[in-house]
């Protein structure tokens, strides 16, 4: 193969995942899509140009429009998360997670944080930026019934132990975290505490999860990626208006985990918070209300679909069981739906082990939402999961249904300028 022949085979494959996309269900819950605004400020000149430092003190010259939307940028983080100081630089939730982690903690202080067997993300594990720190990490006592910490066994741990720092927030993250006595137990023992918002930030800043910062959380990061619909970054929020703690986090990011923070996306995130404050509120709640709606939907089609006792969801997330522990059921039945035309991901239930074997999926609204979708849709959805999964039906007959269904839902919605979500593909 020539290296334009590999040039050319790329350019085939990233047109045919947008065709793929385009024709399928896509449920990852990680995964949102851009708005047409917001891929302009992605794909412009700014994807080449340096800004170490803050608007008005950089390393570079060049820089004085560059400071114009970052300037921009963190005022509307401010209104849109209520907050006393945001720094918009960081190019993902991990990488937020690490800047903050480098503020807040020195290399071999004790962290606590939810495990990844019971939905925590991996960078608060040792495999990840809790380890990367090299932090000693100790792991909440779990109620899975409720799907969340056990409240009052974490708050015994928290006192106990004795941490630098008390980090909440997961990767399977159903229902808000109970913030507040926990919050007081880790101040109790001169814990900071960081609440990651990566997957819940935009059901945050619309008024329709929790509020950690009212909470007692000192400091939230999150992604820009998720619930929040922009490009791929970070955020690093607080309420806190002690000047010191704002410039630990600022240089948590830079020099501490970023050199220059990919301009173009920090445009993109400015673009994004702006389009948020005038139609946050309501993509957020829609989002919701679709993810309870197919949780509703996928239990009367059979499905185990967890937390059914709690409404199985106050988030954008659904979580289904299927199989016994440990079993792979849950790659099985993500591989199946996949050929069916719905993109899911294989996710760790509480008591699973094995992360490329368990039982669960870990099903997302965002996209779904995004792209006009409704809770009566979420029926139809259901419906296709049944067809696959239960009924098992030929997957290539609920393919073509669920592309026809598709095709109705092609538009990015809750945003200045609507338009193809999926564009260029034609």
């Amino acid at each position: 193969m020539s290296n334009r022949q590999a040039a050319d085979s790329v350019m085939d494959a990233v047109i045919a995942s947008g065709i793929h996309y385009r024709d399928s269900l896509p449920m990852i819950a990680s995964e949102n899509i851009l708005s047409p605004m917001v891929r302009r400020a992605c794909n412009s000149d700014l994807h080449g140009r340096y800004a170490e430092g803050l608007p008005g003190k950089r390393y570079y010259q060049g820089c004085d429009d560059f400071d114009t939307i970052e300037e921009i940028g963190i005022a509307s983080a401010k209104r849109v998360f209520d907050c006393d100081f945001a720094n918009i630089q960081s190019t993902s939730g991990t990488n937020s997670n690490m800047g903050a982690l480098k503020a807040l903690a020195k290399p071999g202080d004790r962290i606590t944080a939810v495990s990844t067997a019971d939905g925590g993300h991996i960078s608060h594990a040792r495999m990840g930026a809790v380890g990367l720190r090299g932090l000693d990490l100790v792991t909440y006592p779990w109620d899975v019934e409720r799907m969340e910490p056990d409240v009052d066994a974490a708050a015994s741990l928290i006192r106990d132990t004795e941490p630098s720092v008390a980090l909440f927030g997961q990767s399977v993250f159903l229902f808000p975290t109970p913030m507040e006595e926990l919050a007081d137990a880790a101040h109790e023992v001169g814990a900071t505490v960081m609440y990651d918002g990566a997957h819940v930030l935009g059901l945050i800043g619309g008024g329709q999860f929790q509020d950690p910062l009212r909470e007692g959380a000192d400091v939230m990061t999150g992604s820009s990626h998720k619930t929040f619909p922009g490009p791929q970054g970070g955020f690093v929020l607080s309420d806190s208006t002690d000047e010191k703690l704002h410039r630990r986090l600022n240089s948590g990011i830079f020099p501490g985990v970023c050199s220059s923070y990919h301009l173009h996306h920090v445009a993109g995130k400015v673009v994004a918070l702006s389009e948020f404050e005038e139609f946050g509120n309501q993509y957020a709640s829609d989002i919701v209300s679709n993810a309870k709606a197919l949780g509703s939907a996928l239990s009367s089609e059979g499905f185990d679909v967890l937390a059914e006792e709690r409404g199985f969801t106050s988030s954008h997330q659904v979580v289904t069981r299927h199989g016994e522990i440990d079993s792979g059921a849950g790659r099985e039945a993500a591989a199946t739906l996949e050929s069916a035309g719905i993109v899911t991901n294989m996710n760790m239930l509480p008591g699973d082990t094995k992360a490329l074997a368990p039982s669960g999926l870990r099903l997302g609204t965002p996209e779904l939402t995004r792209v006009g979708m409704g809770p009566d849709d979420m029926q139809d959805v259901a419906r296709f999961f049944a067809r696959a999964l239960i009924e098992n039906e030929d997957t290539n007959s609920v393919k073509a249904d669920v592309a026809e269904f598709k095709g109705n839902f092609q538009d990015v919605q809750y945003c200045f300028e609507p338009g193809p979500a999926y564009p260029g593909l034609d």
